[in-house]
């Protein structure tokens, strides 16, 4: 086989490999989130508590714009859907001062989606 012929099927099974894992990541990431409260509150515990306070309430600056407040009912608007949080907790946000859970490692696929609906809970509480 030529040296051409070896690189294009190799270049070929690497775009289908890539095309098949982002289509895995899309779908393993959208929609509602699949977890438990009681996990996503022994996480939030570990890893959360030092920015956005046991209770919720946010207000801490990490680079001039505070963490959000989940007990005031204007935080829960429409942009703060399930697929809005995993990509914070994914991706973090370099402007909020938010640590890339995911995509660092320190948080496992299943343990965002306990996270998430665990933060879910004080969407009930907000006044």
């Amino acid at each position: 086989m030529s040296f051409h012929r070896s690189f294009r099927a190799l270049a070929g099974a690497l775009s289908a490999a890539a095309l098949l894992a982002a289509a895995f990541a899309v779908t393993a990431s959208a929609g509602p989130a699949k977890g438990t409260a009681a996990a996503g509150a022994a996480l939030y515990k570990t890893k959360c508590v030092v920015c956005h306070k046991a209770d919720g309430s946010g207000g801490f600056k990490v680079t001039g714009n505070p963490t959000p407040n989940w007990l005031l009912k204007k935080t829960w608007d429409a942009t703060r859907t399930d697929d809005f949080m995993r990509n914070c907790i994914v991706n973090g946000n370099l402007k909020s001062g938010m640590v890339a859970w995911g995509k660092t490692g320190q948080l496992k696929p299943q343990q965002v989606e306990d996270m998430i609906v665990y933060i879910n809970t004080f969407k009930a509480k907000a006044k």
